[in-house]
């Protein structure tokens, strides 16, 4: 176990050795599609300074921090080894090779000698509308970027806003009042009519109708089609995508309407399989709900409950008062808190069937641009109590099931800019937690914007068989 509170030379030690490990990490990625990460949390594109940190959060799942220079040998026999695509979570590794008994090379060498070679060709991907998710989407797939393997963003398709509409387009995906500076290098090439990001060619095509764009002309192939304007939400209006030329598979970022199968991945993403070509992703606020209602329904039995969304202001909202033709919508948003209604009592219910009928739901739109909060009231066929709840929580936060959906945290100074830039569907407050006889409130932080976008980013995954075996098994 180290202490990364000491100071002196057993820190330097550690950052020396942590930062030796950086290009390790990124030419495993890039070069042989391995991912490696603790207990879900990938090591990629991290500083020496985030590596640290994440052998210090071992610690909420293994009891202890883990120590740097186990997994630098780990990590250097990973990289003599030269294993096909996969995710490798060194944390479980480590555990699991002190429990053998046998030393880290031998270990190593013969549990993750069973990586099958698989698939990991690039697939195409275009973003249908570039807006607030299209462009959070398209900065996590650039992220994830791995050479010729994986998810790659080829198109974006936008209407034309005239002059130096590809200049402004590539400005609002380098810079974002919410999430920052892309970190990387964005130029454009006009002649192509294309962003270059992260040596990335993107085509920006210019339509106004999603059936007759040829994908085929611009080289995309078999391409998955994620739709970000949500003007299209059933079957009908989707499967337009699929008569453009290279288009293969649709992925709505909204609910989708009628039989579409609404997906929150880690809860319901087997409802589909490699034949299906439309599928939703359901809203941000179902995406961080129903994890977390489903651990305390399994825990507890869910009776009957209400969600309360406290959601930060949108786009189709205005800055001040004018025409809406939604209830109160019309109001200034940026001074404002605006009573509205929210469908995610009902979409959880439909991703997840045993809560239909138990759920109601509204919302109060609030003048902050990102991070939200959902407020579970629950009535449980069990007792409860707050140190009941928050267990099976904290647990499945730790659960290689649901851990990449349901994040917790124990601090008593969390404010909503704290949750920029989670990458969870949602995000526990344990400290803000009741119980007590049949009834809790359990309430769940979300970033709005990236939380979502990545669950996305994980259906898309799944879609386009892109999805890597985990190791130790």
């Amino acid at each position: 176990m180290q202490n990364f509170a000491l100071n002196g030379p057993e820190w330097a030690a550690s950052l020396n050795t942590a930062e030796s490990l950086v290009p390790i990490i990124g030419r495993l990625y890039r070069s042989n599609g391995i991912l490696l990460s603790v207990h879900g949390r990938p090591l990629i594109n991290r500083t020496a300074i985030d590596l640290l940190k994440a052998m210090r959060f071992a610690r909420h799942r293994d009891g202890e921090t883990l120590d740097i220079n186990r997994v630098a040998e780990l990590v250097r026999t990973i990289d003599s080894l030269q294993l096909p695509s996969a995710e490798i979570n060194v944390a479980a590794m480590l555990a699991k090779q002190a429990a053998s008994g046998k030393s880290i090379e031998a270990f190593a060498s013969e549990e993750l000698n069973a990586i099958e070679p698989s698939d990991d060709s690039a697939r195409d991907v275009v973003l249908y509308g570039f807006g607030r998710i299209g462009r959070q989407v398209a900065r996590i797939l650039l992220a994830q970027d791995a050479g010729n393997r994986g998810l790659k963003v080829r198109a974006i398709v936008v209407r034309n806003g005239g002059k130096d509409d590809l200049a402004k387009r590539a400005s609002l995906l380098r810079r974002d009042s919410v999430h920052g500076m892309f970190d990387g290098i964005i130029t454009v090439d006009a002649d192509s009519n294309s962003i270059i990001a992260n040596g990335n060619q993107i085509k920006v095509i210019y339509s106004n109708d999603p059936s007759t764009v040829d994908y085929e002309a611009h080289g995309i192939h078999n391409a998955l089609v994620i739709d970000n304007t949500g003007k299209w939400r059933d079957e009908a209006g989707l499967t337009q995508h699929l008569s453009s030329k290279g288009a293969a598979k649709v992925l709505l970022t909204a609910p989708g309407k009628g039989s579409l199968p609404n997906v929150v991945f880690g809860i319901n993403q087997n409802d589909f399989d490699a034949t299906t070509k439309i599928v939703s992703a359901a809203s941000c606020t179902t995406n961080a709900v129903v994890p977390v209602l489903k651990v305390l329904n399994d825990a507890f039995g869910v009776k009957h409950g209400h969600v309360e969304t406290v959601h930060s202001f949108t786009n189709d909202q205005n800055l001040i008062d004018n025409f809406h033709s939604g209830d109160r919508r019309g109001r200034s948003a940026v001074l404002n808190m605006v009573i509205t209604e929210t469908g995610a009592a009902q979409a959880a219910a439909k991703a997840l069937p045993a809560l239909a009928g138990k759920l109601t739901g509204s919302s109060i739109r609030v003048p902050t641009p990102d991070v939200s909060m959902a407020i579970l009231n629950l009535n449980f066929d069990k007792e409860v109590s707050i140190e009941s709840l928050n267990k099976v929580l904290r647990d499945a936060a730790l659960d290689p099931v649901t851990r990449d959906q349901i994040d917790y945290i124990e601090s008593p100074e969390v404010v909503s800019t704290d949750l920029v830039g989670s990458t969870h569907a949602g995000v526990v407050d344990s400290l803000a937690t009741q119980g007590g006889g049949n009834n809790g409130v359990v309430y769940v932080w979300y970033d709005n914007e990236n939380g979502y976008s990545n669950q996305v980013v994980r259906i898309a995954q799944k879609m386009m068989l892109v999805e890597r075996p985990v190791y130790p098994r």
